[in-house]
């Protein structure tokens, strides 16, 4: 069981304990109620209602109810680079599914989390934050509990989490840096491919030139201002630039690397308890190394 402790300050002097944790954390009011429910805030060592004004000094502990996942523990890689008992960033690798799905009932991420926190000794629901396709590598932020869920979430709204990617693409960007500014949308819903059509969902992405290579390819680093599913390759394959192994949208070939060549390098959040910030970087991987040394 996780745990939140406040100490009350002298600007909180006439507010209640539930306005104290209002004002001081992201817990929604469905939290606040299993709070309630289940006698997990104390003032000073003891059960208080949240109703009640408490003093400058006085310790405000709040014990979060143990939940747990229900996902079967594979033997899946999970490559921790962060973690604490709120927070867990891993580096994943290409070819996983992060949750199951109907078409991928199993052999995902969210499995080797299972594992992995079994090996641990921890009891935890997973709680992604962010999302992979199954052929991007990288960096993934689990949340170990609902609050910090929410408030990186809330982080993530403020455009406050910043996230960037390495791809390698085709042809030669003319411009050193960019923004593509195209609203994506989901043409056919049976099918899995995104499109930029008018009036679809606001869409932004920043790139910035790393590498121009002579046989016809670029490495791009970018920066995401929003998330959504395949913006980086629906909008890279928009300009002309497809990523380097994108089957779906015109980047395919199978002589270069057997997967989309993009890779989730960096992640910058404010931890959701003590507020410091948290820079996480993963390598690239060797596939992607491997390619770029064959077009030297």
């Amino acid at each position: 069981m996780g745990k939140y402790i406040y100490t009350v300050k002298s600007e909180d002097a006439g507010y209640t304990v539930k306005e104290i944790l209002r004002r001081n954390f992201s817990f929604s009011a469905r939290m606040m109620t299993r709070f309630k429910r289940n006698d997990c805030i104390l003032l000073n060592g003891a059960a208080v209602r949240i109703n009640a004004a408490p003093n400058p000094g006085d310790i405000i502990d709040i014990g979060l109810p143990e939940e747990e996942s229900n996902f079967t523990p594979e033997n899946i890689p999970v490559i921790p680079l962060f973690e604490d008992e709120d927070l867990l960033i891993i580096n994943k690798p290409a070819g996983f599914v992060v949750h199951p799905t109907k078409g991928n009932p199993a052999h995902t991420i969210a499995n080797g989390v299972a594992r992995y926190a079994a090996e641990t000794g921890q009891n935890f629901k997973i709680r992604f934050i962010n999302r992979l396709d199954m052929d991007t590598s990288g960096l993934l932020i689990i949340a170990k509990n609902a609050p910090c869920q929410n408030e990186i979430m809330r982080q993530m709204e403020e455009n406050k989490v910043t996230k960037k990617y390495i791809a390698l693409v085709h042809g030669l960007l003319i411009e050193d840096s960019g923004t593509i500014d195209a609203p994506l949308g989901w043409p056919d819903i049976e099918q899995v491919y995104r499109r930029v059509v008018p009036g679809g969902r606001p869409s932004v992405t920043h790139f910035s030139v790393l590498k121009r290579y002579e046989k016809g390819f670029s490495l791009v680093e970018l920066r995401l201002e929003t998330g959504r599913t395949h913006q980086i390759r629906v909008h890279m394959s928009h300009i002309g630039h497809p990523v380097v192994g994108d089957r779906l949208y015109g980047g395919e070939d199978v002589r270069l690397i057997g997967r989309q060549a993009l890779h989730a390098h960096f992640i910058s959040l404010f931890h959701p308890v003590t507020n410091r910030l948290i820079e996480v970087s993963a390598d690239m991987p060797e596939d992607m190394l491997r390619l770029l040394g064959r077009l030297k």
